[in-house]
């Protein structure tokens, strides 16, 4: 049995094929008619772009609008100006195209990899899966093709690019297993909503698994089974079958209220990342936006994205939403997000650096730019302004400030929007767990960023495999922080949700309950899921359970405990 990455759940079985991918070497040289190397390079980029186009427009009736988008966006990246005059500066000095090519997009590459956000990591792939496809037009090689696979298959590749996955025919793919990957990735996504079952970051998948063997893909535990015997291939059609009951159950709770087992309502909110993830939000049964992070609007950008550009993303965001809540979070530059342009001076510490809320109270004027185009937005939707790192009643403080300042320059300028938007705060630091009264007397609402309150708290970096071991909300010092944190919102009256990856923990639900928390915000697909959890609680068990819980010394006996009493 092999371990990896439950990327897409449910039981695959069927027959290996080992996805070769193509030989994209070459001997670069130096080139004399630049012109005719730039023509060389267009006329590639132009051919890569109406491929990946045609892809898109395939995936809108195979998969749906929301997952072509991400083909859309390799179009908008490969013809972004940042990376074309960084080919075509290079070509012009005498670099051949390929050589051009690599160097360019490998140093957008490794920009994108020393971020430790993996929503940003993404970006990472996307110009990898970019380059290996404009490569392969100016080499002449074709890339891997999934459309012809027969029935039955279960594809192993070392990195199921956004456009291989693009390819795949469905009917014919039951499982994905890979050497690299995450949940989050492009390709994950695609998976997800394909419903083909996924193991990824398997190490040596390609060398250990052959063409033409049976095997097992458990996307719901992250194990691959070859050559299974008949007894585990009996165990696997009786899980596989009762993973298909449990997923047709659960579309009984679509279009259904969120609320416990006694009555009380909750809010399934989903976390996005653009404009366009807004519609899978409501595609898959959300009823409020609890995390839209702008700085994708900056990262895809070569310069500040003007007033207007960000209005109509926020606005667009809004009117999707139809007057549900769309909590936005203002910019969170620096740390593990850097963006070339903003010219950020490197830090030894940068998470605990210039960042967030500091950068923008520091640069108020582009700060304003956003605020004023969010207040803009707030007269098509239930907009409201979160501010991300803050770790002191003076920073909240500083901008509510300069949301007043633009309401006022707005106002004569004639422009609508809500006189009551809500200003809220992102709750992530040790500092803002300490104090959470009183920064509740100051913010319309809380939303708990558990990624970073956990490793701010635990005072551990889950990228550091020396130190992951502590990245865990299961500690009790976590735990105390989120409590925390919920109870001082309730108690000043004001709504406490969740944004983080443990707001789709089914353990942590029934705690969240007990203290209160109002708003459940989580990946689209996690929303029916989250639902149904939500439902088997009443606010009197969870009570219990939190009473046992909280008496708990380790991380290790939190959660078997939590595990023990799931439901």
């Amino acid at each position: 049995m092999y371990e990896g990455v439950n990327a897409s759940e449910g039981i695959g079985i069927g027959t290996v094929v080992v996805a070769a991918e193509p030989d994209l070497s070459f001997e670069p040289h130096a080139v004399e008619d630049t012109a005719a190397e730039k023509a060389r390079y267009q006329a590639a980029l132009d051919a890569f772009c109406a491929k990946t186009q045609a892809q898109a427009d395939r995936m809108k009736v195979t998969v749906g609008e929301n997952e072509a988008e991400i083909m859309s966006g390799h179009i908008m990246l490969a013809q972004d100006p940042g990376m074309t005059d960084g080919i075509t500066t290079a070509i012009d000095g005498g670099t051949c195209a390929e050589q051009a090519l690599v160097e360019t997009s490998t140093m957008f590459e490794n920009m994108f990899l020393s971020m430790d956000d993996e929503m940003f990591r993404l970006r990472a792939a996307d110009i990898a899966d970019i380059r290996t496809g404009i490569l392969a037009e100016l080499l002449g090689r074709e890339v891997v093709d999934l459309s012809v696979l027969p029935a039955g298959s279960i594809v192993v590749v070392h990195d199921l690019t956004p456009s291989m996955t693009a390819t795949i025919d469905k009917e014919n793919v039951v499982g994905v297993v890979t050497e690299v990957g995450g949940r989050t990735s492009h390709s994950a996504i695609i998976c997800r909503a394909l419903e083909i079952p996924a193991v990824l970051s398997v190490s040596n998948a390609c060398g250990a698994l052959h063409g033409g063997m049976v095997a097992i893909v458990d996307g719901i535990n992250g194990h691959v089974i070859s050559e299974p015997d008949e007894q585990q291939l009996a165990d696997y059609q009786e899980r596989a079958a009762a993973f298909a009951a449990e997923k047709a159950a659960l579309e009984s709770f679509r279009g259904k209220p969120t609320v416990t087992a006694d009555g009380e309502k909750k809010v399934l909110a989903c976390n996005i990342g653009n404009p366009e993830d807004a519609k899978g939000a409501v595609d898959h049964d959300a009823e409020a936006i609890g995390l839209f992070r702008s700085e994708f609007l900056f990262m895809d950008a070569t310069s500040l994205p003007t007033e207007d550009e960000q209005f109509e993303a926020y606005r667009k965001a809004a009117v999707t939403l139809k007057g549900a809540p769309v909590i936005i979070r203002t910019l969170d530059v620096g740390g593990d997000k850097e963006i070339p342009y903003m010219n950020l001076q490197k830090e030894d510490n940068p998470f605990m650096g210039y960042r967030a809320v500091r950068y923008c109270l520091d640069n108020p004027d582009e700060y304003k730019v956003q605020l004023r185009a969010l207040l803009r937005a707030s007269a098509f939707g239930d907009i409201k302004i979160m501010v991300p790192l803050v770790t002191c009643v003076e920073e909240i403080r500083s901008v509510k400030a300069l949301v007043e300042e633009c309401k006022e320059e707005l106002r004569a300028e004639g422009y609508k929007f809500n006189e009551n938007i809500e200003v809220g705060i992102m709750m992530e630091t040790a500092a803002a767990a300490n104090i959470p009264d009183l920064l509740a007397k100051e913010s319309a609402f809380f939303s708990i960023g558990t990624n970073d309150l956990t490793g701010y708290t635990m005072a551990s970096d889950r990228g550091n495999d020396k130190v992951a071991y502590l990245y865990s909300w299961y500690y009790p010092a976590v735990l105390r922080a989120i409590k925390n944190i919920i109870q001082a919102g309730v108690k000043e009256g004001i709504m406490v949700g969740m944004c983080g990856e443990a707001a789709a923990d089914p353990l942590l639900t029934p705690l969240l309950i007990s203290w209160g928390m109002e708003e459940f915000s989580v990946s689209a697909p996690s929303v029916l899921r989250t639902r149904k959890v939500i439902s088997q609680w009443t606010k009197a068990d969870a009570d219990a359970l939190e009473a046992k819980v909280m008496q708990l010394e380790t991380a290790e006996e939190v959660k078997a405990a939590l595990t023990e009493a799931a439901r």
